[in-house]
């Protein structure tokens, strides 16, 4: 068994859920392991106005055996509650993602040799080959492709303005992991996303102290628009607006460019203090918040039925560590990638969503299970759920003018929540298990309750609305 330093490695991060990498290594003993596991969360300020959230994780190098079959057959699957809870599985019968989707994680870097992960790499095929010389333009220090950066084959480092992507402290691992490690390659876990392309955009190194990450933080989100991102993913912020990050993500959102950013860790009432970017008023934006498995937002977690979208799990996650390690985290950090990664897999089952960030947001918020412990905690009172945002999508019915099909795969009872939701006033109309088993049907039920409307293919086209995010979220 590999041995780490006995002393943990603490690294500061602006604005992200981050890990102290403990030195204690996975026993293969549950309940041993679960005394590891007690995560704990600290803020502070830093000199440009982010925040410093600090979480722990502890890496695991135990043997892998296969545990479970979640149709993709990796063998750690069973450490992954918050698949479980999202009905990952049964989304994945619909779509396992696509290497066309180009997610940019904004973030600390990835392992890019991770075995985990490189397969779902995104790839510039302006830095791919030999240049004249015949060096590889991936590393031969020249801009091959006139964008402005040099050997950006993977996404780029703004901490030292070049194409090393390294992980120093292993947030961004964990991070890319969530969304999108390689699914079905009898290795380790899969993601949300199991087929995607991660562009990895280092804006924070703890090795590089007085870096200025929010001005990185720009630099990145105006590469990831330049280069033809579908989603971004970040974790940080703080807890002051930045004209300059607001004018970068509004050239996302001019682009169609979907952002879905962390509510926090400030353990506070976002509609009173506000977190940003999560809080921008920009219809683009999910903000995300983190529950545990037994539904409830963390104690940690920032909240708000004003400002805070969405929840999602964020609680002991499993996911990747440098060095081809995995380990836990907890935080919105995580539940952020959560949702990243069902945008992405809605955006690879419709071309025409992908450019499309209001109704993505729309899908995703709309089609989550309602839980009565979310009530003032966010905006819908639900949680993320992977399957409910596809099977809608692959209704025979329409939204806001959006044409979508196939639905005889659909299980007939999957709007069915646990018992104690159904009982809710606050709950859509009741569907019934035995006589009303047509899909559309259901469908239609939903739309009713989210005040959406099922328009006649033949009307599809001719409607090309664009609501707000007030209107979106009222």
């Amino acid at each position: 068994m590999k041995a780490l330093n006995s002393q943990p490695m603490k690294f500061f991060l602006s604005g992200l859920a981050l890990a102290m990498i403990s030195g204690t290594l996975m026993s293969g003993d549950p309940q041993q392991d679960r005394a590891h596991l007690n995560i704990s969360e600290l803020a502070s300020k830093t000199p440009n106005g982010r925040t410093l959230e600090l979480g722990k994780a502890v890496p695991s190098a135990k043997s892998l055996d296969k545990e479970v079959e979640i149709i993709l057959k990796d063998p750690a699957m069973s450490q992954k509650w918050g698949l479980d809870l999202t009905d990952s599985a049964k989304a994945w019968r619909l779509s396992k993602g696509s290497k066309d989707i180009v997610v940019a994680v904004i973030d600390t870097g990835a392992d890019v040799h991770h075995p985990d992960l490189q397969s779902n790499l995104w790839v510039n095929r302006g830095e791919v080959g030999t240049d004249i010389n015949g060096n590889n333009k991936a590393s031969n220090g020249i801009d091959d492709d006139n964008n402005g950066y040099i050997d950006d084959i993977h996404g780029f480092n703004f901490v030292q303005n070049n194409g090393d992507l390294s992980d120093n402290h292993g947030h961004g691992t964990h991070i890319a992991g969530i969304i999108g490690a390689e699914g079905g390659n009898g290795v380790g876990i899969s993601g949300v996303a199991p087929k995607v392309s991660l562009m990895v955009l280092k804006y924070y190194d703890p090795k590089a102290p007085g870096v200025n990450n929010l001005m990185n933080t720009v630099k990145a989100i105006e590469y990831a628009v330049k280069m033809n991102a579908h989603i971004i993913n970040y974790s940080g912020g703080g807890l002051e607006k930045s004209p300059h990050e607001i004018a970068a993500i509004k050239k996302a959102q001019k682009k169609g460019i979907l952002f879905v950013a962390a509510a926090g860790n400030e353990k506070s009432n976002s509609d009173e203090h506000g977190y940003y970017p999560a809080d921008y008023d920009l219809d683009n934006i999910i903000s995300v918040t983190a529950i545990d498995k037994s539904r409830k937002v963390l104690d940690s977690s920032n909240y708000g039925k004003n400002s805070v979208d969405l929840a999602a799990p964020g609680n002991n996650i499993f996911s990747l560590l440098p060095g081809g390690q995995y380990g836990f985290m907890t935080g919105t950090s995580q539940a952020t990638a959560f949702v990243t990664g069902v945008a992405a897999l809605v955006m690879s089952q419709d071309k025409d969503l992908r450019n499309a960030p209001v109704k993505i947001n729309k899908y995703l918020t709309q089609t989550g299970d309602i839980d009565l412990q979310l009530i003032g905690k966010t905006r819908y009172n639900k949680r993320l759920n992977s399957y409910k945002a596809l099977a809608i999508k692959d209704s025979d019915s329409t939204w806001n003018g959006v044409r979508v099909q196939n639905a005889a795969n659909i299980d007939s009872q999957m709007f069915v929540s646990d018992p104690a939701v159904a009982q809710s006033t606050t709950r859509f109309d009741a569907i019934s298990t035995s006589d009303e088993t047509n899909f559309a049907s259901q469908t239609r039920n939903i739309l009713k309750h989210i005040k959406m409307t099922v328009v006649p293919p033949a009307q599809a086209q001719n409607i090309h609305q664009k609501p707000s995010k007030k209107s979106l979220k009222n």
